[in-house]
């Protein structure tokens, strides 16, 4: 699938802290895209920061798409002092996302976000809901904070399941322990996972553990978007052999059984 490059103008700004949420016009896009998939936004005109700084996509409706981010860096710091009725330079939809069932399953899929990890799940549970698929989504983080996506998710009637380390808000504790300790009574069809790395590994183990099919949003340092730079390279099993393989080009959704974890740790 194509993608596309255009100037792009922002609708709405909404900021929790050092979460933001941009709303922009891009109906080209908002068109092509399928959730898990991302785009590449150059942050200014000027060259600091140089290179484009890739955002999954947090939703997309209609001629509009959103992207959801937390300031980590002076490319994030910059992006959240942009205004609405700013532009801003985008190139996407670029990779491969997530699964999406031919038809309903009675289980639920479980969607087991870590802070920021929350981003790509918006697009996904609108379109799981319009294909007729329920689905429970366990959101955690260290504190209430971590957690601004709650009264819109609920809004929407979504089925939460909370978990915050400081114990503010939920279950107190890791959201991968939640996960685990819900396990035996939901039966799910699926897992779709995205957050730290060290979440993602711990989910795997449970994955294996109850043999549950499951799929993860990989993150990584991204140059290009595009597979030229090589700079965004996770070990993924490619047969018999284990292969540092570009997650912007041929992710960033990869299958559990697919990823190499051992070569992580």
């Amino acid at each position: 699938m194509a993608s596309i490059e255009r100037q792009a103008k922002i609708l709405q700004h909404k900021s929790w802290g050092n979460y933001h949420r941009l709303k922009i016009l891009a109906p080209e896009i908002a068109e092509k895209a399928t959730p898990g998939q991302f785009v590449m936004i150059r942050i200014n005109e000027t060259f600091f920061p140089l290179l484009r700084r890739p955002f999954c996509l947090h939703h997309c409706h209609g001629d509009e798409i959103e992207i959801f981010f937390k300031v980590v860096g002076q490319g994030t710091a910059q992006l959240a002092e942009k205004k609405e009725g700013d532009f801003l330079d985008i190139i996407g939809p670029l990779g491969r996302g997530f699964s999406l069932p031919e038809k309903p399953d009675k289980r639920p899929a479980l969607l087991v976000a870590g802070g920021r990890g929350i981003a790509p799940f918006v697009f996904l549970a609108h379109e799981l809901k319009r294909l007729g698929q329920s689905m429970i989504i366990f959101y955690g983080g260290k504190t209430r904070e971590d957690l601004p996506l709650i009264e819109d998710l609920e809004k929407n009637g979504f089925n939460l399941r909370l978990s915050t380390e400081d114990g503010c808000l939920g279950f107190k504790g890791l959201i991968t322990e939640l996960l685990e300790k819900e396990l035996p009574s939901l039966n799910p069809a699926c897992l779709y996972v995205c957050g730290p790395e060290a979440m993602l590994v711990e989910v795997a183990r449970i994955s294996r553990t109850w043999r549950l099919k499951a799929e993860f949003s990989l993150e990584a340092r991204m140059g290009c978007g595009f597979g030229v730079c090589y700079g965004c390279v996770w070990p993924i099993r490619q047969g018999e052999k284990i292969e540092w393989t570009r997650i912007c080009l041929e992710g960033p959704v990869f299958p559990a059984e697919a990823i190499a974890w051992e070569m992580k740790r």
